[in-house]
């Protein structure tokens, strides 16, 4: 048989490396996670049965993140369940009011604004910051808790600044930015299929 191409040899070794290396992180977060993820199961559970909603908000992958989860609750998870939508607004997704606030107020602090408008006492805030220090999602977490909404950041590293402006701070211990965005989603639909499936399920 034919040696591979040393090319296709080190694309494979790539691969599989990385592979590897976000199935042990995902590992690593069952083993210093499930506690934060537990509690913010039960905020969210918490706020939905007092009519609250839920923002979202992050920059980037994150804000993607954030729009997909968001999606996730307004619309569904599980197909077999059969329920109401959930409120979620995702920060990022108005383009007209990100660039006003860019332009008038300075970028970070559009996030911050939108709270102020949007946000009222008992609501939940997720801020998604794989640095921690992400001044849009920090100042947004500051005016949150100004107003008594309940704060969860999904966070990387050491869990920069935000992890002292949360409620509930998930920290996925890993450098890697990719990395930690693939645990964020991962972690938002555990905590997203769990309150679908207490909830309504």
């Amino acid at each position: 048989m034919a040696h591979l191409p040393l090319t296709l040899v080190y694309r494979q070794n790539f691969i599989l490396e990385s592979l590897k290396e976000s199935s042990d992180l995902k590992k690593k977060i069952s083993e210093t996670c499930t506690a934060e993820i537990s509690q913010a199961i039960d905020k969210i559970i918490f706020a939905l049965k007092n009519k609250k909603k839920i923002l979202l908000c992050g920059n980037g992958g994150s804000a993607a993140d954030a729009q997909h989860l968001a999606t996730e609750f307004v619309i569904r998870l599980n197909p077999k369940i059969k329920r109401p939508a959930i409120p979620a607004i995702a920060l990022s997704t108005d383009s007209s009011n990100l660039t006003a606030g860019a332009n008038d107020i300075g970028y970070d602090n559009v996030f911050a604004r939108s709270v102020e408008a949007l946000g009222n006492e008992g609501d939940i805030l997720i801020g998604i910051t794989t640095s921690g220090n992400s001044e849009s999602v920090n100042n947004a977490f500051k005016i949150a808790r100004e107003k008594k909404i309940i704060t969860i950041g999904f966070l990387g590293k050491d869990g920069g600044n935000s992890k002292n402006l949360c409620d509930v701070a998930i920290i996925v211990p890993s450098n890697d930015t990719q990395r930690i965005q693939e645990c964020h989603i991962t972690i938002g639909h555990i905590i997203f299929q769990e309150v679908e499936q207490e909830m309504f399920g």
